[in-house]
């Protein structure tokens, strides 16, 4: 019996090569945004000054300081940087750090937000916004974090390194594998996620082949938009917990934390939400899910335990104090003892069981 609710943000979406430079300026212009604050990270500098370029007068300034896990204070200087530009928006491009600035000031000004994504994490797609403050990291959901309009521009992830692509893929498959045994679920998103987790696995050892190749990043981002949709309609369960956990307090980063990890927390919710575990195993062509995420991941150069993203093993009983202490959405009741068992076997880089 068939039984759901299922509500869809209003995010346009742009998808084509060349669209950063493109159609960036048209999306301005349809929000009728005069004067707006391109925000991006160090690492993303010359493709957002490529945008701000393509804006012309209607770019009020660059800001180059996004961070890793949006340290609060980070947040604090970009939003005085928009009111100093007196900007009317946002454009935020680059990678999820460059993204979570831009919500961040989003969140805390109500300006309208442009998201150009350059790596494939899917988070452009969600109304989720993250900010790490004395060794925390807060998350929320806010109607005014979610884009006004999303450019995905295959041509701008071809130089990403391969590593990276594949960290930040898996990144993007943990949001449609948590959607999948969400309690607020649909038949919907159930289609959505395993057609992202199909897309994505098939496209990441192609461009790890061949990093250049067009037809591949192309999938991978529509694998990234897909996965990123999903979580954007979807409550987060024990895996985005334990994530964030490692990575507000303890400093990891976040794609190769979301690689390493998933597998261990499949393998753990998956007797508790065997249909999900099902579809994920389909659409990667597998009898064994959380064994397949991690050879995946594992065979095309991404780390696989939590030691190797510097953890230390005295730390794994406080940080799974942390993720039980506040609760979260789980098919699978979440306790200290579990979540330990997870973090012991994913700081061993041990197969999940």
């Amino acid at each position: 019996m068939l039984d759901f609710s299922h509500e869809t943000g209003p995010v346009r979406v742009v998808f084509r090569p060349g669209a950063a430079v493109s159609a960036t300026p048209g999306e301005v212009a349809r929000l009728g945004l005069r004067r707006v604050l391109v925000v991006c990270g160090t690492r993303g500098a010359v493709t957002a000054r490529a945008v701000a370029g393509a804006l012309g007068p209607v770019c009020a300034g660059v800001h180059d300081g996004a961070r890793m896990h949006v340290p609060v204070e980070v947040a604090d200087e970009a939003v005085r940087a928009a009111g100093s530009a007196g900007a009317d928006g946002v454009v935020a491009v680059g990678g999820g750090s460059s993204i979570g600035l831009g919500k961040a000031v989003a969140l805390r000004t109500g300006l309208p937000l442009v998201a150009v994504p350059t790596t494939y994490s899917g988070s452009e797609m969600t109304p989720v916004w993250g900010l790490t403050e004395r060794g925390a990291k807060r998350t929320g959901r806010d109607a005014r974090v979610l884009p006004r309009s999303v450019v995905y521009d295959p041509d701008l992830t071809v130089s990403l390194p391969v590593p990276l692509s594949v960290t930040s893929g898996v990144n993007a498959l943990a949001h449609a594998v948590e959607a999948l045994y969400a309690p607020d679920t649909s038949p919907l998103v159930a289609l959505m996620a395993e057609e992202g987790v199909r897309a994505m696995a098939g496209a990441l050892p192609e461009l790890a082949r061949a990093p250049r190749s067009a037809p591949a990043r192309a999938r991978a981002l529509y694998g990234a938009w897909l996965c990123g949709s999903c979580l954007g309609v979807t409550t987060m369960g024990l895996h985005h917990k334990v994530c964030h956990v490692l990575g507000g307090t303890f400093g990891l980063p976040h794609a190769e934390t979301h690689t390493v990890v998933l597998p261990h927390v499949l393998a753990h919710n998956a007797p508790a939400a065997p249909e999900a575990t099902a579809a994920v195993a389909r659409a990667l062509d597998a009898t064994d899910a959380p064994l397949a995420l991690r050879d995946l991941a594992g065979r095309l150069g991404a780390p696989r335990s939590l030691a190797e993203l510097g953890l230390s093993g005295a730390d794994l009983a406080h940080a799974a104090d942390l993720v039980a202490g506040s609760p979260c959405a789980n098919p699978r009741p979440v306790t200290a003892e579990g979540v330990l068992t997870v973090l012991r076997a994913a700081h061993a880089g041990a197969p999940p069981a």
